[in-house]
């Protein structure tokens, strides 16, 4: 989508059609509304803030009328695209950063240095910028970048090397690299060199750069095995090729009698080490680097790894990297279905202010994926998320997950999510199962908090509640803001009959989530009218939440 308006916000504000045609916007109040809007967090601010903000020395109807008045002149300038850049209700006005090119940066000046705008309000919000402008300096980010993306971390595991002549060891550490890439290719977010490709490329002598050049990787595992009595031990070391950087090691040590069962439970552990590797390691230089200067394959698994974190700021620089994520690859089906996900998940976590309007940007934007790519089994599967459990529409999410699991059977958020759906209907030992084989095919997932938290719910339904606070307690002990999770555990301690954890953890919810009462559940949750819903009401109740 091409953008229909530029600003610069460091320096001379300047706001402007990109059609050079069309000539600069060159009201101060017109500018400073704009550099408010794109400034904004989820790129939305209530007409209250902006009318106190531009107009704050006014009393409320006249700043209501300037506002309104603004409006109605920008309406003037920017023509038919009006509707398409601002959405404006009778609460909030919405910009849609998709048709807002930022130019610029700070190299050019001090932030809105020549937007003369007088009200006290604006010159604190102004300052406050300028006193801390990084996350205005994210804003400047549109991509340079030109030709193909690629968007996805791309990784290769190396057959393991072994003394020269045994040929039983060296079907081990083979055995090894390939069941690596096995696991890992299950995850959407990664990209990963086949087996047959890494096995070729240990025959020679095995350098980074050679390894960069030849197989176009970003990391690398590889390491060595060996016997030692009537042991067999192996190292494995994680490397990231561009920078040369060990991020680290594995050591296994097992009888060579029972080496498949052990190896195979140690290669759990490692194919997770590499997810939370990669995701974490992604996140860190996401947080810190200029948009620009980010390279593809960090944006789509940093912007996912951040989504699921507890952190307000995280979740709105999980938006940023989606967005450029989706500039830079226009046409790849999992950046858009990505950040469908984010739009459910601004609803979920209570930071949407227009549910209606998340929910419908959210079926746009797997809209558009299946469009690209009607057999994305990613996208299926988050339009029937959409679907499932905003909308309510149950049967629809169920035809989604089932098709999502025809076209690619080791999806494992759709056996995830439909294990969730199931939960919803009361089908709880189906439930449990459909949870249980997520969990079984995600090794790779770096939000295991999340798969944790769905099987919790699924435990749930089934009445085994001691299970389902074990899975909670461990969602928690990692992210401690997810409110599903604190629902469920407040419900499983009520069925245990050990009220006085469950109003302890009813206060942990309530002051994360001051606005969240029984009404909120009854009237959004998908499982609100089924047994395990009116469970989750009672014990809700018993705890003292409103």
């Amino acid at each position: 989508m091409a953008a229909e308006l530029e600003i610069s916000l460091f320096g001379s504000c300047v706001l402007r059609h990109t059609d050079p045609r069309a000539g600069d916007i060159t009201g101060a109040k017109h500018r400073a509304l704009f550099a408010l809007l794109v400034t904004a967090p989820l790129n939305r601010r209530s007409r209250s803030f902006l009318q106190e903000t531009l107009w704050g020395l006014a009393d409320y109807e006249s700043g209501h009328q300037n506002l309104r008045r603004a409006l109605s002149d920008l309406r003037k300038r920017i023509g038919d695209n009006f509707d398409k850049i601002l959405t404006v209700s009778n609460k909030e006005i919405e910009i849609d950063m998709a048709r807002i090119k930022v130019i610029g940066g700070p190299a050019d000046g001090p932030f809105l240095d020549d937007l003369n705008v007088r009200e006290p309000a604006f010159v604190a919000w102004r300052d406050g910028v300028r006193a801390r402008p990084d996350t205005v300096k994210a804003l400047c980010t549109i991509s340079k970048k030109t030709g193909p993306a690629r968007i996805r971390p791309r990784v290769c595991a190396l057959p393991l090397a072994v003394p020269a002549g045994d040929r039983d060891l060296a079907i081990a550490g083979d055995w090894i690299a390939e069941e690596t890439c096995r696991m890992m290719s299950r995850s959407s977010l990664l990209s990963v060199i086949s087996h047959l490709s890494g096995r070729a490329m240990s025959q020679r002598f095995v350098d980074l750069v050679n390894v960069r050049k030849t197989l176009d990787v970003d990391f690398l595992m590889t390491g060595a095995m060996r016997r030692h009595g009537d042991l067999l031990v192996a190292d494995v070391d994680f490397i990231d090729v561009h920078t040369g950087t060990l991020l680290w090691n594995r050591h296994l040590s097992c009888g060579a009698a029972h080496f498949a069962q052990d190896a195979a439970d140690w290669l759990v552990n490692v194919v997770q080490s590499v997810g939370r590797s990669i995701a974490e390691t992604a996140l860190h230089v996401g947080r810190q680097t200029p948009l620009p200067d980010l390279p593809d394959h960090r944006l789509l698994i940093a912007g996912a790894t951040a989504m699921h974190h507890p952190r307000l700021g995280d979740f709105l620089r999980a938006r940023q990297l989606l967005d450029e994520a989706a500039s830079r690859a226009p046409d790849n089906p999992n950046v858009l279905s990505w950040l469908g996900k984010w739009y459910v998940l601004s609803i979920f976590k209570n930071y949407s202010t227009d549910r209606a309007g998340d929910t419908q940007r959210a079926l746009d934007c797997t809209a558009r994926a299946l469009d690209l790519d009607p057999q994305s089994s990613f996208g299926l599967t988050i339009d029937g998320f959409v679907n499932g459990n905003i909308l309510k529409n149950m049967d629809l999410a169920e035809k989604r997950y089932a098709a999502a699991q025809d076209i690619n059977p080791s999806e494992s958020l759709a056996w995830l999510l439909r294990g969730s759906l199931l939960a919803f209907r009361d089908e709880g030992q189906s439930a449990i199962r459909a949870t249980k084989m997520a969990r079984d095919l995600s090794p790779i997932d770096p939000f295991a908090y999340y798969f944790d938290s769905l099987a919790s719910s699924a435990y749930l339904a089934g009445g085994e509640y001691e299970k389902a606070l074990e899975l909670a307690d461990r969602s928690l002990e990692v992210n401690d803001r997810h409110i599903s999770t604190l629902r469920s555990r407040i419900a499983a301690l009520h069925a245990l009959d050990r009220g006085a954890e469950a109003r302890q953890t009813a206060d942990d919810l309530q002051r994360r989530f001051p606005d969240f009462c029984l009404d909120d559940y009854r009237n959004t949750h998908p499982s609100a009218d089924s047994k395990t819903g009116k469970l989750v009401m009672t014990a809700l109740a018993a705890a003292g939440v409103p």
